[in-house]
């Protein structure tokens, strides 16, 4: 009996190394995350509108790469934050979710390098352009990497974010900072601000662009972007933008409950403002346009809505199916 049970213990041992050998070879299969260095300057709105590279402030950025499997030549889509940072349910969400299609993500973190924690209460931090001149970067970075496909690098951003991830689709601005060694095959912007009048901004790639909105926004407000999109689609570009009847400004974030209040949320949703001269001008001042302007407001609201992020997870997946080639 006593031999009995040392061999049945002795097999129940050996069972669980083997099941802990199995998870470390499951663990050291699996690809692990990398880092990625960005370098990239911090510029002031006035200073990207004019190509000035000279004045800019270096700063060395980092981003999260995360394969979803070991092939080489992957698609891969860079996630640019809103005003939360990199770490928002947004950029979370839909890193798991495009590694889930087969597709890696680089989360890019512009803000941690520069020294800011979260923006919503002072947008001022960092300009809006500043984001898209870290786009470029860190498209030019994903290239070089030997496990990413060159050809196959959409950008996809939230709030400032898509603000970054729409109009880096502009010539001018990809004439003067684009990122070498690669060209963004597709724009992604995720309720973004489009009050603002660019010189060019018609005259963007030939890469598609599709925008998601949710309807009840209150922060960027969903009517300048519809009318954006419109004149695009007028001249013959191809663009399309998805609006989600009731849905709030960070609708994808699964961590904000529904009609999260942001007391002291910082919005421009009410100014109108235009690019004159290298510098954003508030029409109704016909002064440059500060975050102390009348027209800027305080207090916004936000959160998940789960019909609208489905159905938006459902219109990216198919849309990079057919841009990537997936099968």
């Amino acid at each position: 009996m006593r031999g009995f049970l040392t061999v049945t213990i002795s097999l129940f041992v050996m069972a669980l190394l083997a099941m802990h050998g199995h998870a470390e070879d499951l663990r050291r299969k699996f690809p692990p995350d990398e880092t990625l260095k960005v370098p990239s300057l911090t510029l002031t709105e006035e200073q990207f509108l004019r190509g000035d590279k000279v004045n800019g402030v270096v700063v060395m950025l980092t981003g999260e790469l995360r394969f979803p499997n070991w092939n080489a030549h992957l698609p891969a889509v860079v996630l640019l934050h809103g005003s939360d940072g990199h770490k928002s349910g947004s950029a979370l969400g839909w890193r798991d979710f495009l590694n889930q299609m087969g597709v890696a993500t680089l989360r890019l973190n512009s803000f941690s390098g520069r020294g800011i924690y979260r923006a919503r209460k002072n947008e001022s931090q960092l300009s809006l352009f500043a984001q898209i001149y870290d786009t470029y970067r860190a498209v030019e970075v994903l290239a070089a990497h030997p496990r990413i496909d060159p050809s196959r690098i959409a950008v996809m951003g939230f709030s400032r974010g898509g603000f970054a991830a729409l109009y880096s689709s502009m010539r001018r601005f990809q004439n003067l900072y684009g990122p070498t060694g690669a060209r963004i095959a597709a724009h992604l912007p995720v309720y973004p601000p489009c009050n603002i009048e660019l010189v060019g901004e018609f005259d963007i790639a030939d890469a598609p662009i599709r925008e998601f909105h949710g309807a009840a926004d209150d922060s960027a407000l969903v009517a300048p972007c519809r009318a954006y999109i419109e004149r695009l689609r007028a001249i013959g570009k191809d663009v399309t933008m998805t609006e989600y009847p009731g849905a709030l400004h960070s609708f994808d974030d699964s961590i904000n409950p529904l009609g999260f209040i942001v007391q002291k949320g910082q919005t421009p949703r009410k100014c109108q403002h235009r690019e004159d001269d290298g510098k954003i001008i508030n029409i109704e001042t016909r002064r440059p346009l500060t975050y102390d302007d009348a027209c800027v407001e305080f207090g916004t609201t936000a959160g998940f809505d789960e019909a609208a992020t489905e159905a938006a997870q459902g219109a990216v997946k198919a849309f990079l199916a057919e841009v990537f080639r997936l099968n």
